[in-house]
């Protein structure tokens, strides 16, 4: 008896397992731990559904879900309209929550913050400005003694979203920087050493002294790296937060019917001014209708109980505009 009761048992668990729904994504390590929370609590509430996730880059999600290896991808750089031709089938783009990207780095020799101008971030990145003593710097910290030591300047070296971010700001507030290095999820560094991933980035920084580079805000509250403020365009110092970031979102006042939109550089006072959505790339046709719905019922969990837990991961939530444009977007997925 007892046996016919554990080979039942072993049917029943096999049944469970089989009539599970498994969504597979890859992308942007710039959302991971948010997304990381959300499947997870999700899957919590709704055992039937399983969404495993890949945080490889921005470039790598747009990649897998281009050659259908993933069922959805992630990325912090809205595509443009060439890329979504490349995509062969047609996308929408979520937006998920709002982030920051900060100037990290490791200098012992700081008694205090670093604050950073726009000049003095491109100065640094296309390996003009080689030492943490220069004018640059110091004139933007009086009364900051900045040791005459050399500057090692940390990148990305796979395609990633954060990249984007930082080169789009990087192109909005240096016309020499736009000229010759730009925009994208990968760029030509004009100096510097790579590391993979916002992880690979922050591990870099904390071992390298005389260091600074790039990493979304989490990364560097997550592993205690110090963070300055940036001048904005309204000239004002802000340091990523909640608060700042949410201020630049204020900028965005009418958001487009795709969601593809940059508000790095955004004017106000309290605006963070390297700030940024963060995508998830959903096809809107599915064969599989099963996992359709669960994609569609995670995309509604998303923008209302997920929204509730951004900020406990130092995200910033999305703005009721955004949130509305994104329900009723939600129905055209077939």
């Amino acid at each position: 008896m007892r046996r016919m009761f554990a080979f039942a048992l072993l049917i029943l668990a096999a049944a469970n397992l089989s009539a599970q729904t498994n969504l597979n994504g890859a992308g942007a390590t710039f959302p991971n731990p948010i997304y990381s929370k959300w499947f997870s609590d999700f899957h919590n509430a709704h055992s039937d559904v399983q969404i495993n996730y890949q945080p490889i880059g921005s470039g790598g999600g747009i990649r897998q879900l281009q050659s259908g290896t993933v069922d959805f991808g992630a990325s912090d750089m809205p595509l443009n309209d060439d890329q979504l031709k490349e995509m062969g089938k047609p996308i929408i783009q979520f937006p998920t929550v709002m982030g920051s990207v900060v100037p990290a780095y490791n200098l012992s020799g700081a008694t205090a913050e670093i604050k950073f101008t726009p000049e003095a971030l491109a100065g640094i990145f296309l390996g003009r400005i080689t030492k943490w003593n220069d004018k640059a710097l110091t004139d933007a910290n009086p009364g900051l003694s900045l040791p005459d030591e050399p500057i090692v300047v940390v990148h990305r070296s796979d395609g990633s979203g954060t990249t984007f971010v930082w080169t789009d700001y990087l192109s909005k507030v240096s016309p020499e920087w736009k000229a010759n290095v730009g925009s994208n999820t990968s760029v030509k560094w004009p100096t510097g050493v790579g590391g993979k991933g916002n992880e690979g980035v922050a591990g870099l920084i904390k071992q390298q002294p005389g260091s600074i580079g790039y990493v979304e805000l989490v990364y560097a509250l997550q592993n205690n790296i110090p963070f300055g403020p940036v001048k904005n365009a309204a000239g004002s110092f802000v340091k990523a937060s909640l608060q700042s970031t949410n201020a630049a979102a204020t900028s965005v006042t009418n958001m487009p019917e795709d969601f593809r939109i940059s508000i790095t550089n955004a004017g106000g006072k309290s605006s963070y001014p390297i700030s940024s959505f963060t995508y998830l790339l959903i096809p809107t046709k599915w064969q599989d209708q099963t996992k359709k719905t669960a994609i569609v019922s995670f995309l509604n969990w998303m923008l209302d109980q997920g929204q509730s837990m951004v900020e406990q991961l130092n995200y910033a939530p999305l703005p009721k505009q955004v949130l509305q444009k994104e329900r009723a977007k939600i129905k055209e997925i077939q």
